[in-house]
């Protein structure tokens, strides 16, 4: 009898299964329908010998000293801050747009101060900021929007920027000097040995059995097991009842090319040309030396896998729905981003199944609890 029965090896029902395991001696099976460990954030080597991240570029950062430090526990780091650049008009600039962005694209010599009054000279007033288009409006004008923005924007969720919630923008922020990072979190690393050797780590204890290429739907009725963890699909989870949560997939071609670098940066985003969104040089990444380099080219698809949950209202109130189902659900817990449909970092994803495993541990005695509260019941009968 297995204690957990945990859907899902990626970050959420790893360091879930890892804290139930080591931190409560629970017993732990960990299932997965793909192949392999650790979610997208799965890389590997590639016939080259060079490591590549299977489902695209997974960048760690966080502000969250506790998080850093719990998943130093499973790996070293390599430092590594992430930059990315953007082919606009023939050019190749920094995204988020910088100073540096500016005085490039239209061959100026803006200083931060000249850049916040460019900026606003350009900026259209918008009463209420609701879409992705209001944010990027609002802030840089029309043309900036239309260059870095749209286009990639229409690539990737398949909407124009006006139909999308302003969250989507919102992560990208726009900077008035030359900080050409993409992430400004006070820690920014990769794994030293890559992420399915950290996800390896961190599921090795005699605690946790895990079974990959395995159906949750074919073992949930012949495995006994006391409680569920469940980090797919949330709507998969209750057979679509109320019709499928709509999700944006991607499709990855992987190259290996005869030369030593491609590219001046990890990322290259196309927002105006090409069908593909980005290029990833992963040798940028993870700092390895090789005679041959490997990309990824990244094509964002109406159908495949799930990957980002498409933020609009009506599918936020189609959410609530299997949410309050949820809810009702006895030992069952829904954790990670297909589970409660949001689009969460890495850390994120790390965050929400500590705090899940604490209100886990505030719910639920372990056995040895139940144990030594027995005993003691016992002997103050006997007594």
């Amino acid at each position: 009898m297995y204690d957990w029965l945990i859907v899902g090896a990626g970050f959420a029902g790893s360091v879930l299964a890892e804290r139930l395991a080591n931190e409560r001696g629970d017993k732990v099976l960990l299932i997965d329908r793909r192949n392999h460990i650790g979610g997208n954030a799965y890389d590997r080597f590639d016939e080259a010998g060079l490591l590549i991240h299977q489902y695209g570029p997974h960048i760690f950062h966080t502000n969250s000293e506790a998080i850093a430090e719990y998943l130093s526990r499973f790996t070293e780091w390599r430092p590594y801050e992430h930059r990315v650049l953007a082919h606009v008009d023939g050019k190749l600039v920094p995204i988020p747009i910088n100073l540096d962005t500016v005085n490039t694209l239209y061959g100026l010599e803006l200083g931060p101060e000249d850049l916040e009054a460019w900026f606003a000279a350009r900026a259209e007033a918008v009463a209420e900021i609701r879409t992705s288009e209001d944010v990027v409006v609002s802030k840089v004008g029309r043309e900036l929007y239309e260059k870095f923005f749209r286009g990639y924007t229409r690539k990737q969720w398949g909407m124009d920027p006006s139909e999308l919630d302003k969250s989507v923008t919102a992560r990208v922020p726009t900077r008035t000097n030359r900080d050409d990072r993409y992430f400004a979190d006070s820690f920014q690393a990769m794994p030293r040995h890559g992420y399915t050797r950290m996800f390896e780590a961190m599921v090795a204890s005699p605690n946790i059995n895990v079974m990959l290429q395995t159906e949750y739907r074919d073992i949930r009725d012949i495995v006994p097991h006391r409680r569920t963890i469940f980090t797919g699909p949330i709507d998969e989870f209750f057979g679509y009842r109320f019709g499928r949560l709509p999700y944006r997939s991607l499709q990855f071609r992987h190259v290996t090319l005869n030369q030593e670098n491609h590219q001046p940066v990890a990322v290259v985003n196309y927002p105006q040309t090409e069908d593909y969104t980005r290029v990833t040089e992963y040798k940028h990444l993870t700092g390895q030396e090789h005679l041959k380099t490997s990309l990824t080219y990244e094509f964002p698809a109406a159908e495949g896998d799930p990957y980002y949950p498409i933020p609009r209202p009506e599918n936020q109130e189609l959410f609530k729905r299997y949410e309050r189902l949820a809810l009702a659900t006895p030992d069952v817990w829904f954790v990670g981003r297909l589970a409660t449909y949001r689009y969460y970092n890495m850390d994120q994803v790390v965050a929400q199944a500590l705090a899940t495993f604490r209100r886990i541990s505030d719910a639920l005695p372990t056995e040895a609890d139940t144990r030594t509260v027995h005993a003691i019941g016992t002997g103050a009968a006997k007594a």
